[in-house]
């Protein structure tokens, strides 16, 4: 932390001096914590410009498209990480060595059967039911079922939740495709690795158990480790928020989940294939892509451009030779996916989109890939919630460990003054 000082100037008054924080790395930050004490506080609506905690464990620079996790570059543990790994490394600080990490997928493997009456519990929602709204229900559920541990001020207890959500996540999502195809029900296996045994669970059925694709998985577990967090996006603050409150483990992870379900946060692969139902076919990519050069037109071409990358998406390159591989290995004669790599092509190549750094991101390659490995559009989502778990529960666990206040948000009050009630009978 630098010792500097900010001075801000209110009329009428004496100035206030802040103190300026400096992190690792990123911008430094102004510390507005006192400006209550001089009856007023700041505006800051969405809080793009605001620092709600203190954190080390994921560090993102949108300008120069950096994305790290405890340090180490996104695209190092893509390619040479596993899902678990990088739970750990959220989780703990650092990397396991061979021990740890043996122990600690031996933890998980342990824990990714649920309780049998959550099959009863499951059976209480209408088979048309939408994914996400099931796993958020049974994740939320998970605390009727596992209350031996959910004493969040003591550590051990916070570890156990910790390994049974992330062991716990594939199962119910599985769980949750099953019940809405009318299938049974397929049981974790402990033989397998993380992201083969999630694809066993999806697919293979109790009168036909097949192996599970290497490539697949290997591409789901990439999937996986690409989305396990995100600094503090919306879900993110909101599991922090609802943790501040002292909330279960298992509540404030439903409650992340719900933030997600949001279109304009964890939907954006589904919506890179509602376009490219809407584009139609090849033949229509000309007229498509005049409309999204067009100011006055609301076409949009989903999956390209960033938010918060205004470079480039530092998971995209992980992510589209992933998709490489798979659409290789599938060899399928798909319209759609013929499509969105002919729409790949033209934009990369495109001057206008070059210019303005609209490439595509995690979000395009990671839709394509979902929809040739054969999981539907309504469970986009799901995986999204499933491997953003890691990063969820170690943010709350950090905020735990760590002094920390209730969320509490100001607001301007822009409605009437105080008011007398007016009788019934003389109101107009």
């Amino acid at each position: 932390m630098a010792d500097k000082k900010a001075q801000l100037i209110i009329e009428g008054a004496a100035p206030v001096e802040l103190p300026i924080l400096s992190g690792t790395m990123g911008p430094d930050v102004i510390d507005v914590r006192s400006l209550t004490n001089q009856g007023v506080f700041t505006y800051d609506p969405g809080f793009m410009s605001t620092a709600a905690c203190e954190s080390k464990i994921t560090f993102i620079d949108g300008d120069k498209g950096v994305l790290l996790h405890r340090g180490y570059p996104i695209e190092q543990l893509a390619e040479k990480s596993d899902y678990l790994e990088t739970c750990y490394l959220l989780l703990n600080g650092e990397l396991p060595n061979a021990e740890q990490k043996a122990h600690f997928t031996g933890l998980v493997k342990n824990h990714t059967m649920v309780h049998e009456q959550m099959k009863s519990f499951l059976n209480g929602f209408r088979r048309d039911a939408h994914p996400m709204a099931v796993m958020c229900g049974m994740v939320g559920a998970l605390s009727a079922f596992y209350h031996d541990s959910l004493d969040n001020n003591n550590p051990q207890h916070r570890e156990i939740s910790a390994i049974r959500l992330i062991a716990k996540m594939p199962t119910i999502a599985a769980m949750a495709y099953k019940y809405s195809a009318g299938q049974p029900i397929m049981y974790p296996r402990n033989d397998m690795g993380y992201a083969e045994n999630f694809l066993h669970m999806m697919f293979n059925t109790p009168c036909e158990d097949k192996p599970v694709n290497p490539v697949l998985a290997r591409a789901m577990d990439r999937i996986f480790v690409l989305h396990a967090d995100h600094e503090q996006n919306a879900s993110t603050s909101t599991v922090r928020l609802a943790g501040s409150t002292g909330a279960n483990p298992f509540a404030c992870i439903a409650a992340g989940i719900a933030a997600l379900w949001g279109p304009a946060h964890g939907g954006a692969n589904e919506a890179v294939l509602t376009m490219l139902d809407e584009i139609g076919s090849v033949e229509n990519i000309d007229k498509f892509i005049a409309k999204a050069k067009d100011k006055n037109d609301p076409f949009k071409l989903m999956g390209f451009g960033h938010r918060v990358y205004k470079n480039f998406d530092p998971r995209a390159k992980v992510m589209k030779k992933t998709c490489d591989e798979v659409l290789s290995e599938l060899g399928i004669n798909d319209p759609k996916l013929e499509l969105a790599m002919k729409l790949d092509e033209i934009a990369r190549n495109d001057p206008y989109f070059k210019e303005r750094n609209l490439y595509p991101n995690v979000d395009f390659y990671s839709g394509i890939i979902l929809k040739a490995i054969g999981i539907p559009t309504s469970m986009f989502t799901v995986i999204f919630a499933l491997a953003r778990t890691a990063g969820w529960i170690s943010q709350w666990k950090e905020m735990l460990s760590t002094p920390y206040k209730i969320g509490r948000p100001r607001q301007i009050y822009t409605g009437y003054p105080a008011r007398d009630y007016a009788p019934l009978d003389s109101r107009k």
